[in-house]
């Protein structure tokens, strides 16, 4: 059902005829000019359980939108608004305050503009509402550590799934059918009749009929990492012909590809699902011709003899003249011992969607002050009973994005505790409870908990890579400038190093791995973009990889030169005597 309100009798009449012409076959439409008419009808519908997709409102009315949602909180809440670029509109403040979670302009350009747009939002209500093929069923006890990391694989994927507690009678009649005595779980079983037990990374990925194994010998371009920078680097570097194979050691999307909603990157007015942005970047880099290759997690990289060697850990090697670093960085833990022992069964570092859509009338907690824990509270709000942030410090506009502070304020179900940690916790073989401390009284609490996703910065992921390659002190790698500044005897060449590389030459660094990265996706995009440039520069030069005769130190040298070209001029050294 689509329900549409506006005040305007004619406007009215028309969207209902526009909208029946083209949704009519899989949605009635109906509408009201009269704010309790409109309301009358929404209660006979919410009594005979009629479900309602899209409320379309005129947007100058957010009072009665609100009570429409509220007899219909499953509805997608769409704006209908005058373009009007002021800060003034209704729809800022909608969609600030998480009031509506589209809108349309009037008037539209053409009659497909607006077709597309409802097209998207119905879409997203189906997804959610009505079932869908189960591509694969998933059955495990509910507290199995491993069923959130099945899930999240298939999540990023958009594999439809389902998933089955073996203490259901659904599971257990599943495991019956497969032939599986109990403790064989987590089982996945595949709809052309396929079973996995306690299936690796790389059994999960051959299932889904993506590339595991390397075949390629050498390249131009090995792209280690496979989140937004390394997929931007992999569709730029392929556009232009550089041979390019991207290795990711679990599937695509990096922590970009866990968020429910990234509201701030371009191009998505309404925010865009992180999996679904990280997913058509990656098919993308494929179609643009990278090689891209799952499950294979990289160990080590060494110098060869005009090459740099990718050690695989299964055993192979990739021989390429350049590579970058895009490991991105994994979620610092949190140092609870109680609470490590149920990570995946309520405890969860980040928060992938699978798990977030589980958490359906629980009492949840996120632990985070970033943008990322400001996602996922807003996210959580939509199916938990009650969601409370946890912030350690006092202010949040300090590393949190002001529209996430404000839609946070604005949602009835969660509360943001400054000043706040989680010293404690535990459950039976989930979570149950948490202990909180105030940390301005030092007074503790014992609180009530169903979830709790721990998003408190991260870690680089470089612990793989040698020696050479320099890094801060909390393995951030450095780059460009950095080198010079911090740690110039590690830069061996008679030039200086470019912006985005390490202390090894042909080796690039970009996103979160690198120090000095901004943390939003758009600028681990540029990064990604910016580094491809970087590589043909690298590419077209050669590779220099010898020191300067004697080993010294190149950098000076240069330094001079450019003193001089600024016009000051270098010490002079005497000549000696014969």
């Amino acid at each position: 059902m689509v329900f549409v309100f506006d005040e305007d009798a004619g406007s009215l009449e028309v969207l209902i005829a526009d909208l029946s012409r083209r949704f009519g076959n899989d949605f009635a439409v109906l509408g009201e000019s009269s704010g309790d008419a409109a309301l009358a009808v929404l209660r006979e519908l919410a009594a005979s359980c009629s479900p309602v997709a899209l409320l379309l409102f005129d947007g100058r009315d957010g009072v009665l939108l609100a009570r429409a949602h509220e007899l219909h909180p499953e509805a997608r809440r769409v704006l209908l608004v005058d373009r009007d670029y002021t800060s003034h509109s209704p729809a800022v403040r909608a969609m600030t305050l998480g009031e509506a979670d589209f809108h349309i302009t009037r008037p539209w350009a053409d009659d497909e503009m607006m077709y597309r747009a409802m097209s998207e939002y119905l879409s997203s209500w189906t997804r959610e509402h009505e079932p869908s093929f189960e591509l694969f069923r998933i059955v495990a006890p509910s507290a199995d550590s491993r069923v959130p990391e099945i899930r999240d694989v298939m999540t990023r994927l958009h594999l439809p799934y389902g998933f089955y507690p073996l203490e259901s009678e659904d599971g257990r009649r599943l495991l019956d059918e497969a032939g599986l005595e109990r403790d064989a779980v987590p089982m996945v079983l595949g709809h052309d009749g396929h079973v996995m037990v306690d299936p690796s990374m790389a059994e999960l990925a051959t299932a889904f009929g993506v590339s595991i194994k390397n075949e390629v010998e050498s390249c131009d371009l090995a792209i280690v990492g496979a989140g937004p920078a390394g997929l931007t680097a992999a569709v730029y570097a392929a556009s232009e012909g550089v041979e390019t194979v991207v290795l990711e050691q679990s599937v695509s999307g990096g922590q970009a590809g866990t968020s429910p909603l990234i509201r701030n990157y371009p191009g998505f007015p309404h925010g865009v699902e992180g999996g679904l942005l990280m997913e058509r970047t990656c098919e993308q880099a494929w179609l643009m011709g990278a090689k891209i290759v799952f499950a294979q997690q990289v160990t080590g990289l060494e110098e060869g003899s005009g090459r740099h060697v990718v050690r695989l850990a299964d055993g192979s090697r990739l021989r390429a003249r350049s590579v970058i670093v895009a490991t991105g960085m994994q979620w610092r833990r949190l140092g609870v011992p109680r609470l490590e022992e149920l990570i995946g069964a309520g405890v969860y570092y980040g928060a992938a969607a699978g798990e977030t859509r589980a958490m359906q009338d629980q009492d949840v907690f996120v632990v985070g002050a970033g943008n990322s824990a400001g996602q996922a509270c807003l996210h959580l709000a939509g199916h938990a009973r009650r969601v409370t942030l946890l912030a350690r410090g006092e202010d949040l506009g300090r590393s949190m994005s002001r529209y996430l502070i404000d839609g946070l304020r604005a949602a009835p179900n969660v509360e943001i505790r400054r000043r706040t940690e989680v010293i404690d916790g535990g459950g039976a073989e989930v979570l149950e409870e948490l202990t909180l401390r105030d940390r301005a009284r030092g007074a503790t609490e014992a609180v009530a908990a169903g979830g709790l996703f721990i998003m408190i910065g991260g870690e680089p992921h470089s612990q793989w890579l040698p020696r050479s390659i320099a890094r801060d002190a909390k393995g951030y790698v450095l780059t460009g400038s950095e080198l010079q500044s911090e740690q110039p005897h590690e830069w061996r060449l008679g030039r200086e190093p470019l912006t985005l590389e390490t202390s090894l030459p042909g080796v690039f660094a970009a996103g979160d791995v690198r120090r000095g990265a901004m943390g939003r996706v758009a600028a681990a995009v540029g990064e990604g973009a910016t580094v491809v440039r970087l590589v043909h520069e690298h590419l077209q030069r050669g590779q220099e990889t010898s020191r300067p005769p004697g080993g010294r130190d190149a950098l000076p040298a240069v330094r001079r030169r450019k003193r001089a070209r600024a016009g000051r001029r270098p010490r002079r050294r005497t000549a000696p005597t014969r």
